[in-house]
């Protein structure tokens, strides 16, 4: 079945405009509610966190209304990134977490996104039973009564229990003593657990992104603007910045130079590091599509493989789970340390990456110089429908064009985004100037037979 309000990450849209309304956060609260109310014979229990957009306040509520209406009992912690609740979900034992978050969006978009109890994102097959049960209101007439109703209790410690976690996942004989370090937390949700994890750790931290209003989150700041910190980075000559997006699971670094460091140079200098210690289950990484061919080089130098999925870390993970593996993650800058924690993490990333450096004793442009990225051109084009590509004449034959070109010396991947109405055409070749061209090409015969 095809979903109807689930994306590639949860439900998504502009606040208080459907699907992202009160309404159907209150629906969504009594269908979750009632797929993980399963044994009559106990009180369940619902994590329910968020970051620090405006809506959030409004989604929370009508959260925590739908799922007390099915008798369930609620947790709320407040602002907390998306990792820490998955965290604190299998934790606290709960039947399971929700994150009221748009990520990297701004603030007038918003998103609702499910853990289960283990901490894992639910799998495709439940959000299709969440739908249903939402959709042909086959819950609508389940009304628990009296005692029977749910509670809401809130959670005070989550973040001091989050930022021992965090610091636990770094090596004990190590600190960040001597390490200077631009942090952007986005206006976001790790604004507080992001300088509390560094400081703590001895390093000296100049924190920006750390006043969030309800209206400032990722606005020209965070990992969609990793120039912001690299411009701090240079002013006061620090060894790296650290970017964070809304939530706080992906993470994008800057070197002491300033060059940007993406998430395919991340998970290449984290596998090298972990074949050497032989910790890299399988000499195995799990990537996506997206994932630059230079991440497959440098895998394979290393005497390791890149295993490819579907965009969306969520599908990473589930690669992980089922091949056995322990790293994995998306150019974006999710990366996911499943010996460590259930979905991406950006604090906890970086902490994996600082660990490396104090260890070796090189800078981060050293140690990112593992890998060589191929010329990538990424373009957007917005589309009135979502059509299949392949049945549109003149569109396929120039990607068939493209795919020809480039054949064993780059790649070419059209996708539409799972979130919004656009379809993403990414080129990847020897010379950027050539695969600028065939981008653009590309783009204009996507435009002239389904552009807006």
């Amino acid at each position: 079945m095809e979903k109807k309000l689930f994306g590639t990450d949860g439900v998504r849209g502009v606040a208080n405009i459907d699907p992202m309304t009160a309404e159907m956060a209150m629906q969504l609260g009594r269908a979750v509610a009632y797929v993980f109310k399963q044994d009559a014979g106990r009180r369940h229990r619902i994590i329910i966190g968020k970051d620090t957009r405006l809506s959030g306040y409004m989604l929370e509520n009508a959260m925590v209304a739908g799922i007390c209406s099915m008798g369930v009992d609620v947790l709320v912690v407040g602002p907390l990134p998306t990792p820490g609740i998955a965290f604190i979900t299998s934790s606290m034992r709960a039947d399971a977490g929700v994150v009221i978050s748009a990520s990297h969006n701004l603030y007038q978009d918003n998103g609702i996104k499910f853990f289960s109890g283990n901490g894992f994102k639910l799998p495709d097959d439940m959000e299709i039973q969440i739908e249903d049960l939402i959709i042909n209101h086959r819950i609508d007439a389940l009304r628990p009564i009296a005692e029977d109703v749910g509670k809401a209790f809130r959670i005070d410690d989550a973040i001091g229990r989050y930022v021992v976690f965090l610091k636990n996942s770094f090596p004990r004989d190590l600190d960040l003593q001597g390490l200077r370090i631009v942090l952007d937390c986005a206006h976001g949700a790790g604004y507080r657990v992001a300088p509390a994890v560094l400081t703590e750790l001895g390093a000296e931290v100049i924190a920006i992104g750390v006043d969030p209003n309800g209206l400032n989150i990722n606005d020209g700041c965070g990992s969609m603007h990793p120039e912001v910190m690299a411009a701090k980075v240079k002013e006061y000559r620090a060894d790296l910045g650290i970017a964070l997006d809304g939530d706080a699971d992906r993470v994008i670094f800057v070197d002491e130079q300033g060059q940007e460091v993406d998430g395919d140079h991340i998970l290449a200098l984290c596998a090298t590091e972990l074949m050497k210690t032989g910790s890299l289950k399988k000499k195995t990484v799990v990537a996506t599509v997206m994932s630059n061919m230079g991440l497959e080089i440098a895998i394979k130098q290393a005497g390791g493989k890149v295993v490819r999925t579907a965009v969306g870390d969520r599908y990473v993970v589930e690669e992980m789970i089922r091949g056995g593996y322990n790293l994995g993650g998306e150019q974006s800058g999710h990366m996911i340390f499943l010996d460590h924690n259930t979905t991406g993490d950006g604090v906890l990333s970086a902490l994996q990456v600082l660990a490396i450096m104090q260890r070796s004793g090189k800078p981060l442009s050293e140690l990112a110089s593992v890998m060589t990225s191929l010329p990538q051109v990424l373009v957007n084009v917005k589309v009135r429908k979502k059509a299949v590509l392949g049945k549109i004449a003149p569109i396929k034959a120039a990607m068939d064009a493209i795919e020809q070109e480039v054949n064993g010396k780059g790649r070419l991947l059209v996708r539409y985004s799972g979130t919004e109405p656009l379809l993403r055409i990414m080129v990847e070749g020897e010379n950027q100037e050539r695969i600028n061209q065939l981008a653009e090409e590309l783009a204009a015969v996507v435009r002239e037979h389904l552009g807006v």
